[in-house]
């Protein structure tokens, strides 16, 4: 037999539906790769009737969400309804969305609100949720290798440190960079971190300057004693790059200039020396920086090839950018007009080489034997102009030198000048002045009129 309370209790069991339940789950997701077409899958189970569906794109730190697709029960057959409250039936349901091809704006969380009615009351609404994280990776968009600080003045009669900048942009996440030289990865030591706020930084404070056999004093006697003036020495630097000395060691006599570049003292295998930095960019990729600085031997280094090679995982193999370190070659000259004539502007323009230069050469004119017509000794850049030339520059010798840190070349062009019949012959010396006939008779009256003053 039973008690009356507890038949009541289950008559009242028995008459009051259970509240209904609902779980929701969103597939975890791998990273995906810029163009890939993705599909969000939301799991929910539940016993109560269907409400809502609703996606949700989370942006900024999950202050906004931007609602992408929604699903109204009311105003769709397309799921079942239970007919019997008093009977528990799990239902299980999946919601998806796909995303034709994703984006980088596309990274970031999303949330699946589903909404049921409760089962005690019909206007209440049971709300659960869940959340998954797409990851969207981007393969490096550009790659390119370029040499810090050039072009530059050097000297080609001392050691000095060279310094290789690999640039990859467009990648997300930041990609894996390294050199190599003639195919073979290079082993380097890492260099720290550029301290905060000092903007571009190079390892100036490593470099140093070693002599060089062309470059030996003469006082210097064979037991390595050197004539008075030179520096004391100061401590080691980090081996494979030096520390800055006191100028007055790189006094180089005249009577031992070359113009070929000396042999090197320096270790014969080059230490180099690896920094790696990225920075992030608006669109949310990642731009990579990476230096490769040693002391530059150019017996050994001249037609070397560097390449600066990436991975990164949205890639299915390594890119890669090469370059060969060249000294300039056989500059070839153009100048305009061909047929100069006196009064013209005259371009000398240096149109390439006979070979590919790498770094950038540093282009400097002279004029042999005299200056150049704006009374300069000399003139940078790869144009030299010459306005309004006169008939004193006809047979005039006009020399370009090109030079990169693996060495230089010169090139010697003459200047042609041919008379205007525009502008009569003597009117016009190098400075523009009146000459000739005119001008003698200007100076004639002048002196008429002095000596008529006199008298």
């Amino acid at each position: 037999s039973l008690s009356f309370p507890y038949c009541l209790s289950l008559i009242f069991s028995l008459s009051v539906p259970f509240p209904a339940y609902l779980t929701v789950s969103i597939e975890p997701l791998p990273p995906v790769v810029v163009g890939d077409a993705v599909t969000l899958k939301c799991n929910f189970k539940t016993d109560g009737k269907m409400r809502e569906i609703v996606w949700y794109r989370v942006t900024d730190g999950g202050t906004i969400k931007q609602k992408i697709f929604t699903f109204d029960a009311m105003f769709s057959t397309n799921f079942s309804h239970m007919e019997n409250y008093r009977k528990r039936e799990d239902l299980v349901y999946q919601s998806t969305v796909r995303l034709p091809e994703v984006r980088i704006s596309d990274n970031g969380p999303y949330e699946c609100h589903v909404g049921i009615y409760d089962r005690a009351t019909r206007e209440k609404v049971v709300l659960a949720s869940g959340n998954v994280f797409l990851n969207v990776m981007a393969p490096p968009t550009s790659i390119s290798v370029l040499a810090a600080d050039t072009p530059a003045p050097f000297s080609r009669y001392q050691a000095q440190n060279f310094t290789l900048v690999c640039v990859v942009s467009g990648g997300k996440p930041a990609p894996l960079v390294y050199f190599k030289r003639d195919g073979e990865p290079i082993e380097a030591t890492p260099l720290p971190e550029p301290p905060v706020g000092t903007g571009n930084w190079a390892p100036r404070n490593l470099l140093h300057r070693d002599l060089d056999d062309t470059k030996v004093p003469k006082s210097l006697t064979a037991e390595g004693e050197v004539g008075a003036g030179q520096a004391p020495a100061t401590p080691d630097p980090p081996r494979g790059l030096v520390a800055e000395r006191d100028p007055v060691t790189e006094t180089i006599p005249e009577t031992v200039v070359s113009r070929e570049f000396p042999r090197w003292v320096h270790v014969a295998e080059p230490i180099y020396y690896f920094r790696h930095t990225h920075a992030p960019a608006s669109d949310g990729t990642v731009e990579a920086r990476a230096t490769l600085t040693w002391t530059l031997n150019p017996q050994i280094d001249n037609e070397a090839l560097f390449s600066c090679e990436v991975k990164h995982p949205a890639l299915s193999m390594p890119m890669q950018s090469e370059v060969t370190l060249v000294a300039p070659k056989g500059p070839k000259i153009t100048m305009t007009p061909t047929r100069a004539r006196v009064g013209d502007t005259v371009r000398i323009l240096v149109q390439g080489f006979q070979n590919e230069v790498f770094p950038e050469p540093l282009f400097t004119w002279t004029r042999v034997g005299s200056r150049l017509l704006d009374g300069s000794a000399e003139h940078d850049g790869k144009e030299l102009v010459l306005e309004r030339v006169p008939a004193e520059l006809n047979g005039s010798m006009y020399r370009c030198t090109a030079q990169n840190p693996l060495g230089s070349t010169d090139t010697h062009t003459r200047l042609i000048v041919f008379e205007n019949p525009n502008i009569p012959r003597g009117t016009e010396d190098s400075n523009g002045s009146l000459t000739g006939h005119c001008g003698f008779r200007l100076v004639l009256a002048l002196t008429l009129t002095v000596i008529l003053e006199l008298t």
